[in-house]
């Protein structure tokens, strides 16, 4: 009760400090949202209200879960931290056929997390790993580059049509509503989860975006995701972003690629490692 009369309070004043902010503009009047901005949370690891958990993957121990034999090694690294979730509602609306996927996918979670294996990660997950990712934009594009993976996007501020493909990090379409910066997200391949949590969705999936300035220093950001194969409703994720401020904030190199190539091709040396 007390945790959640402090949050109430803190996002009051949040929100009535953002009323009266004007944010930097580029020269056709639009928000300038250039910069290098991260999540601070753990919606990485799930998207919902959780508790601190003790590994990824658990199985039943005598007096409770553990972690599973497979991350059992990882120890307090591999653990869960704990999280206020943010899914408004609280809950994921799932097909209780879909819902029974994530469970399986939780208890899987080191063979099935695509994370794991480096592929770049969809969106919106994108947008909450815990790495910076970079905005750069002009009068008349808008462009996202990301540290991990090396994922891109260019947000197309025109009408491209459909996407023609689907993708990891489908095909983004910008548009305005006041000074919040909407981007509709299609083309999604059904190869990324949402969360280390098994957070699934299908190829129908859609995203949308909207991004505001809240103050000089963070974005307020909500994605609406759209799945009628997985959900029985849209849902909506909302959270703060914050500018790296430090005066050399800058994307590093996490070439994530080479680093699992032992794992997913390992076996196929003349000599396998021991794995």
């Amino acid at each position: 009760m007390l945790l959640n009369l402090v949050l109430a309070l803190s996002l009051g004043a949040f929100s009535l400090a953002a009323q009266g902010f004007e944010p930097k503009r580029l020269s056709n009047g639009k928000p300038d949202f250039n910069g290098i901005w991260q999540a601070n949370n753990s919606a990485n690891y799930d998207l919902e209200r959780h508790m601190a958990r003790a590994s990824m993957m658990l199985r039943e121990g005598p007096h409770g879960p553990l972690a599973a034999a497979e991350t059992l090694h990882l120890g307090a690294v591999g653990a869960v931290p704990g999280g206020m979730g943010v899914v408004e509602g609280g809950k994921i609306p799932y097909k209780p056929e879909a819902a029974k996927l994530r469970e399986e996918n939780r208890k899987d979670w080191i063979n099935r997390d695509p994370e794991i294996k480096c592929y770049m990660p969809g969106v919106p997950r994108a947008t909450y790993m815990p790495y910076p990712f970079q905005i750069f934009q002009n009068d008349s594009s808008v462009f996202i580059t990301y540290e991990f993976a090396g994922a891109v996007r260019e947000i197309y501020m025109k009408d491209v049509g459909p996407a023609e493909t689907d993708s990891w990090m489908g095909q983004s379409n910008g548009s305005w509503d006041g000074d919040t910066l909407v981007v509709k997200v299609s083309g999604l391949g059904d190869g990324s989860w949402l969360d280390r949590s098994g957070t699934h969705h299908s190829y129908k999936m859609t995203v949308e975006e909207r991004y505001t300035l809240i103050s000089e220093n963070h974005i307020q950001y909500e994605a609406t995701i759209t799945d009628p194969e997985v959900f029985t409703k849209p849902w909506k994720i909302s959270m703060p972003l914050y500018r790296r401020i430090e005066p050399d904030a800058r994307l590093m190199d996490f070439k994530c690629v080479e680093f699992v190539e032992e794992l997913i091709y390992g076996e196929y040396r003349r000599k396998p490692l021991e794995r």
